[in-house]
This record gives structure tokens, sequence and C-alpha cells, in this order.
């Protein structure tokens, strides 16, 4: 194994441990000893790598970022409404976040780190939303009542408040809550004639292909 070999997997080995610390006890309460510690990596080789706690959790968040777009890409495939491709989005995006302690850990310091250069995670869902529902509305997907805009600020309230409940209760967070949620939202805001389209538990291709990646 070269030198650089071995950096880059001391390297991801803290950002791994960084992650289960982050996400175990939270920005503030993490202890850069015992992220150095489960890496199995000394502390001057965690500070060769990080200069301190903030730049460790940036990059924690900046892996985190990579795997949740690249999920949301994969959710909405070509042909497929904008009401569809957000529910499949929704539930690529909740499956990476139960499945991945990086990807969880991430989302969670996007609202707890001290500060940002670029939008967080939780702002970046949201205007995805806001784009998804702009497009639906521009494909005549939704009733006229439909004001977008709220309803994607209704969408990230609840879809973050599950993920938040989740990190305590499981079933807060599960592919079957987020089912329910779909069913109750989706009647109020898609058309008749465009609801009967929807499968409120994300499409079979997408399942599939979130299946196929976890295993």
């Amino acid at each position: 194994m070269t030198k650089q070999e071995r950096a880059a997997r001391t390297r991801h080995s803290l950002i791994r441990a960084a992650a289960e610390v982050f996400d175990r006890h939270g920005y503030v309460q993490a202890k850069l000893a015992d992220i150095s510690a489960s890496a199995g990596v000394s502390s001057g080789a965690l500070h060769f790598h990080f200069e301190n706690k903030a730049a460790l959790a940036s990059s924690v968040e900046a892996t985190a970022r990579v795997s949740l777009h690249r999920e949301a890409w994969m959710a909405q495939h070509p042909g497929m409404n904008a009401l569809q491709r957000l529910t499949n989005t929704s539930h690529a995006l909740a499956a990476r976040l139960r499945q991945d302690v990086v990807a969880r850990a991430g989302f969670r310091l996007s609202y707890e780190a001290p500060h940002h250069t670029e939008l967080n995670l939780h702002q970046q869902w949201h205007v995805c939303v806001r784009q998804l529902l702009a497009e639906a509305a521009d494909e005549k997907l939704l009733v006229e009542r439909a004001e977008h805009a709220e309803v994607a600020d209704a969408i990230v309230a609840a879809t973050t408040g599950f993920e938040l409940l989740g990190r305590e209760e499981p079933a807060w967070f599960s592919t079957t809550a987020l089912t329910a949620f779909w069913r109750l939202l989706l009647p109020c805001l898609a058309r008749p004639d465009t609801l009967l389209t929807l499968e409120p538990c994300g499409s079979t291709a997408a399942f599939e292909s979130i299946e196929a990646r976890s295993e």
C-alpha cells in the first residue's frame, strides 16, 4: 500500500468514526479523542488530516451531501411527473439516512455545526422541494388552490420532523410513516386525474433502485 493510499484510508476511517460520534452525541458534545480512538489512530494523525472539530464536521457533511445528492438524482427517472419524482426523492433520501451513518450525521450537522459557507442540507432539501412543486405547477398537476411555496414549507417541516423524531423512535422515520404522510397529503395537492397515477410509497422502479444500492 502506498503512502497516499494509507493517507486516504486513514482519512476515510476518521470521517466514518466522526460520523458515528456526531450522530450519537451531536456536534457540541463530540470529542476528538473519542473520534481518533474509534478510528484507531493517534490524536496527531487526526490533526494531520483535520485542523479542528469544525473541519472534521465539514468533511462529514460534505461526504453526506455527495451521497444524498446522488440518491436524489437516482430517484428521479426521466419521463416521471414532478409529484412522483418528489415522492420518490423523499423515500430515497429517507432510506439513505436510515442506512448510512455518514449521511445521517451530515444531515444532523447541517443544523448543529457552527457555520456554513453555502446552503446546508436542510436548506438544499427545501430548495429541491420547492423546485419540484414549481415543476408540478407548470405541468398542471396541482389543484388550483395549492400554493406550492406554502406546501413546500409544510413538506420540509414534516419530513425534517420525521427525521428528528426517528432518532429516538425509528418508526417515525420508517417507509410506512412516510408513505402514510404522502397518502394524506397527495389528495389535497394533486388533481384527481394526476392522483390516480401517483404511488405514495414511491414508484416500483425507485424502490428497486434503492434496494439494489443497499445490498
